[in-house]
């Protein structure tokens, strides 16, 4: 089973984060679930962990103050060296975000919202060819 050192789950719906939160706790993937409502706080809390490890972030692209794409952008720029798995989360349905999401090399999924475990499942079993 793949294993990550924390989940950062970014979502300015406090009741998705807890129902996500709750979902992933049913599964291996980490012991440590941490609930964001703005991509600033999952940043500066990103930049506290070592290099070394790898967190997985659900990330949503439609949030106030800071969006989905500003985030990638400044996680980008700021940790170039970390290899975190970061699968977008979204109610978004439109073909266009999901192939910008694409285009940024650090995103490994898109998932549209709501999140399950067939989903959770699916995107830790890809074979990840961007890696």
């Amino acid at each position: 089973m793949i294993h990550f050192e924390a989940i950062f789950l970014v979502d300015d719906d406090p009741i998705n984060n807890l129902i996500n939160k709750r979902l992933l706790g049913k599964t291996d993937i980490s012991k440590h679930i941490y609930q964001f409502l703005e991509g600033e706080e999952a940043l500066m809390a990103i930049a506290e962990l070592p290099t070394d490890q790898q967190i997985m972030i659900f990330l949503d692209i439609n949030m106030p103050v800071m969006n989905g794409w500003e985030f990638l952008n400044f996680y980008l720029e700021k940790f170039p060296k970390r290899k975190d798995k970061i699968v977008i989360l979204s109610s978004s349905i439109d073909f266009q975000d999901r192939q910008k999401a694409m285009d940024y090399e650090v995103v490994s999924g898109f998932i549209e919202k709501p999140l399950t475990m067939e989903k959770i499942n699916y995107q830790l079993s890809r074979n990840d060819s961007k890696d």
